[in-house]
């Protein structure tokens, strides 16, 4: 759903509209409180106060909460994410300011949900800088993904390509009700056994990639994008924060599901 500059102006133009939003998503049953001059508080007559700063990623920042709102704003709306250098540019901040804000912008994307179902791919894929052939993973973090079909996805990076991390991912992630497709790697042979519906026709290493309607083409359509964007965007990212920038854009492909819009969710967590 489509959410224009001129509506987030309308609805967040200032200072107070922010906290205003802020505290009635926050406490939305809470009667009888009135705001307290020249402070971010709401109080009562029996002098209990409410904080609707407290715990969220306003919490002791001096960066006003109509930039923090305008820079939620630019994330929702911008597909290939936005770097610490542009919100620089866009709001003259400090350096380690745009860094801050974009990082805290980001910890209300990290994935969550209910297990996946349905017709799900699972494959994995290797990210960070290029190299020949001898070099090809040295120095790469391995992802997982798991997607569902016309659905959503669920992205990690994980330590290896072991057994236990794989399975225990799938198990984490996928209802045994679902119907997982893979490529040839041997790990998933084993997802029968722990009571998995589990489909094999792809063979990379052959140059297969469809067989009927067994392939991964979807989950490695999203890695694609993924690595497109983040180089694109921010060109490197280091093992440390990847996690944070996969979740990024798992957020992102999971939202072209939802009727609310981007931005609107993103406060609206923000609150919490």
């Amino acid at each position: 759903m489509k959410y224009t500059i001129k509506e987030f102006r309308k609805e967040f133009g200032t200072e107070d509209k922010c906290l205003n939003y802020l505290f009635k998503e926050k406490y939305p049953t809470a009667k009888g409180y009135y705001r307290v001059s020249s402070r971010k508080c709401w109080a009562n007559t029996d002098g209990e106060q409410l904080h609707p700063l407290a715990d969220t990623i306003f919490k002791k920042s001096s960066t006003s909460l109509t930039v923090w709102f305008e820079a939620i704003f630019l994330f929702s709306i911008a597909k290939n994410g936005i770097s610490a250098k542009e919100l620089q540019r866009h709001f003259g901040f400090t350096y380690k300011t745009a860094w801050r804000v974009g990082t805290q912008i980001r910890k209300l994307m990290e994935q969550d949900g209910s297990l996946l179902n349905g017709v799900v791919e699972v494959d994995e894929t290797y990210f960070g800088k290029k190299g020949n052939n001898e070099m090809k993973f040295k120095n790469k973090s391995a992802l997982m993904g798991m997607v569902e079909r016309q659905g959503k996805v669920r992205a990690h990076k994980i330590g290896a390509r072991e057994t236990h991390i794989l399975l225990g991912k799938i198990k984490a992630n996928i209802s045994k009700d679902a119907e997982i497709m893979t490529d040839e790697f041997r790990v998933y042979a084993k997802l029968p056994k722990i009571g998995y519906n589990h489909r094999k026709g792809v063979k990379h290493g052959k140059g297969h990639y469809v067989d009927g309607d067994i392939h991964t083409n979807t989950i490695e359509g999203f890695w694609g994008q993924l690595k497109r964007s983040i180089r694109g965007t921010y060109h490197f990212v280091s093992a440390k924060h990847l996690q944070a920038y996969v979740d990024e854009f798992a957020f992102r492909y999971n939202q072209r599901l939802s009727p609310i819009p981007v931005f609107q969710t993103l406060v609206q967590r923000a609150s919490r």
